[in-house]
């Protein structure tokens, strides 16, 4: 992270308002909805490492582990009582028969200790054995949960595309994933250790966002940081 791009920022936003509701952004990636005791993860791609050593691409299949360390804290400091999992929850169908007992016993610890909601996506389209309930979305409170953005839909909160956002500030620049919303469409950054990110400034989002209510929070080694829009560029 570059501190020296980040220090005329303000620092460790708490509060994400969003279509009527406040959520907190958290520098994992994880949003915690307090109102709802609910911890909303998207994109974290469980065993994508392990697909790719399958597939003969010797790569540290370790990146499960990781993720399911960094979900234990969130549900540890947040006190959530509830998962909401935004799809691509696993990185292939059958991934979740592919975990290693140890990971598969973390995992099911999770699911024993809080009420577990995964939603499908592109990667993970058909429902799994893991603890909790597969939905296809879910509407609640007025929000939509899916795992895909979508056009012309009001209080929508999604993942899929990753998002990131580059800033530049006197000469610097430091690129970091992001949430980012215009009150109508909030996407999460991908939660998995082992995912990219893609520029919000990238074609994939063209047409996605209202611009002039453009608001976006990168995310910090310790803390959250609300960005300048005008500050933001390509790359």
């Amino acid at each position: 992270m570059n501190t020296a791009a980040l220090a005329a920022l303000e620092p460790d936003l708490t509060v994400l308002r969003f279509a009527g509701h406040n959520f907190e952004p958290l520098p994992s990636g994880a949003l915690y909805w307090r109102a709802r005791e609910t911890l909303l993860v998207a994109d974290l791609h469980f065993e994508k490492m392990a697909s790719f050593a399958r597939r003969g691409q010797m790569l540290p299949p370790y990146d499960t582990a990781m993720t399911l360390k960094r979900l234990e804290s969130d549900l540890r400091r947040t006190g959530a009582r509830e998962l909401l999992s935004l799809g691509d929850s696993f990185h292939r169908p059958d991934s979740a028969s592919l975990l290693t007992p140890g990971d598969r016993m973390r995992l099911d610890a999770i699911a024993e200790a809080v009420s577990c909601i995964w939603l499908s996506g592109n990667h993970d389209p058909v429902p799994h054995d893991i603890g909790g309930t597969c939905l296809p979305e879910l509407e609640m409170d007025g929000l939509l949960f899916s795992h895909e953005p979508k056009k012309g839909r009001t209080g929508l909160v999604a993942g899929h595309l990753h998002p990131a956002a580059r800033l530049a500030i006197n000469g610097r620049a430091t690129r970091k994933p992001c949430f980012v919303h215009d009150n109508r469409l909030l996407i999460l950054p991908a939660y998995g250790s082992s995912t990219g990110a893609l520029n919000i400034l990238s074609p994939a989002f063209v047409g996605l966002f209202h611009w002039p209510a453009l608001e976006v929070v990168m995310l910090g080694r310790d803390r959250t940081y609300p960005v300048p829009v005008k500050r933001l560029v390509g790359g």
